[in-house]
């Protein structure tokens, strides 16, 4: 059996400046640590109960079947927020059927990220008799 002691995503955009503004300033994630130097030098970010890494450069941008899941608190805020940011929404706020707030937006260079609001009334949180 492996042993994870941690883990993370490991990105390599196609311009690591753009993408570290993107993910560090208009997204705000807060900087566990860095390394290396020069444009194509590594930012890991905090990502609740996981990390983060842009690093490196590609020539191609990440598969389309590359995509992040972030639970925030407050979507609907978080809307309001990235769209003063002037990031690219691709879908507001919807509730689904299946009981989650999300709201879809892309990074630089096109990863599509889901920001989910987890109901207070929803099974991943209340679970009756429990």
């Amino acid at each position: 059996m492996v042993h994870v002691l941690s883990s993370r995503t490991l990105l390599h955009p196609t311009d690591p400046e753009r993408s570290r503004a993107f993910y560090g300033e208009q997204l705000g994630l807060a900087v566990y640590r860095e390394f290396g130097t020069g444009p194509e030098r590594g930012t890991v970010y905090f990502l609740g109960g996981g990390f983060l890494e842009v690093s490196g450069r590609s020539d191609t941008p990440p598969s389309p079947a590359l995509q992040l899941w972030l639970q925030v608190e407050d979507v609907t805020g978080a809307h309001e927020e990235l769209r003063a940011k002037d990031v690219a929404i691709a879908r507001p706020p919807v509730r689904e059927p299946w009981g989650l707030i999300e709201m879809w937006i892309t990074d630089p260079d096109g990863t599509r990220i889901v920001l989910v609001e987890v109901p207070a009334d929803h099974p991943m949180r209340y679970r009756p008799g429990i």
